[in-house]
């Protein structure tokens, strides 16, 4: 019969395992670690016959005491539906000459206004509404198609250049790609724009090339935009002559939308969102702009 051997420091049988003149100690598990096992295993296993639990095929097993979070989401939804219909209902009826001064309204606009830009705009339009580069800030006063309330409405629901059969429409040809200008008149004309909202290009170095540029502006592009270059709301033409661009105002940019056009795009939301949605969705984006310090 082997002798047991002892730690004389500690007092605990070693297991006989040594390595380079190191004893393995036989020390028991500590009484703590088994007591939490033993509560972990007794609550693991009562749970198994509470809670839904164990895959049954095409079912499950439903727990003693027949918890459904599914049903329990989906009453919350009817809930919260049933809370929202009267306001709801209220915005839907009412008009947005009535909802603007009614500071109820406006408040709930507010708040479910930010959730609703936030799950379907801000992707394009950032968080804040400022846009990003190639989509528009919804915060200044400037608007391809009007800014009112209604108009902005009526901008959501039907979309730009979607399939909607009442979708606006509007796209910048590609004058240089397609022939319809040379390289000279693209840089001409670029040089025009440019120095209507930078007035301090206009030097008597490119003042020629300048002139040339709006004669070939007032030929090819006064059409949408306007002889006087401010624009036309009616065909989503911007305005040429202020300090706000949706592709980018410095003249290299202006000379590649010239060359290549432009053909933006805006999803028509008649069918993702309900007619209150998208109420709510332009009164928000419309405060946005009126809020703007």
């Amino acid at each position: 019969m082997e002798v047991e051997e002892r730690d004389p420091v500690s007092g605990h049988r070693t297991t006989g395992h040594e390595w380079n003149g190191i004893k393995e100690l036989d020390t028991p598990v500590p009484r703590g670690v088994l007591i939490f096992l033993v509560i972990t295993h007794v609550f693991a296993v009562t749970w198994w016959f509470l809670m839904p639990t164990w895959p049954l095929g095409t079912t499950y097993t439903k727990g003693l005491l027949d918890v459904d979070q599914r049903a329990i989401v989906e009453q919350q939804l009817v809930d919260a539906a049933a809370e929202r219909a009267p306001w709801i209902d209220r915005i839907e009826r009412a008009s947005f000459e009535e909802i603007l001064p009614n500071e109820m309204l406006m408040s709930i606009v507010q708040s479910s206004g930010h959730q609703l830009f936030g799950d379907n705009c801000a992707a394009c339009h950032g968080v804040d509404g400022r846009g990003s580069a190639n989509y528009p800030d919804l915060t200044d006063d400037d608007w391809l198609w009007g800014g009112d309330v209604e108009t902005v409405a009526e901008t959501m629901r039907v979309g730009v250049n979607t399939e909607h059969p009442e979708s606006r429409v509007a796209q910048m040809p590609s004058f240089g790609r397609d022939g319809l200008l040379n390289r000279e008149q693209v840089n001409s004309v670029a040089a025009y724009v440019y120095s209507l909202s930078n007035p301090d290009y206009s030097t008597s170095e490119n003042i020629d090339e300048i002139e040339a540029g709006r004669e070939v502006f007032l030929t090819s592009c006064a059409a949408c935009h306007g002889a006087n270059a401010r624009g036309n709301q009616d065909v989503g033409a911007p305005n040429l002559t202020d300090a706000y661009w949706i592709y980018g105002g410095d003249l290299q940019t202006i000379v590649t939308t010239v060359h290549g056009g432009r053909h933006g795009h805006m999803p028509t939301w008649d069918e993702r969102l309900t007619n209150a949605e998208i109420k709510i969705l332009a009164l928000y984006v419309h405060s946005l702009r009126v809020e703007k310090p």
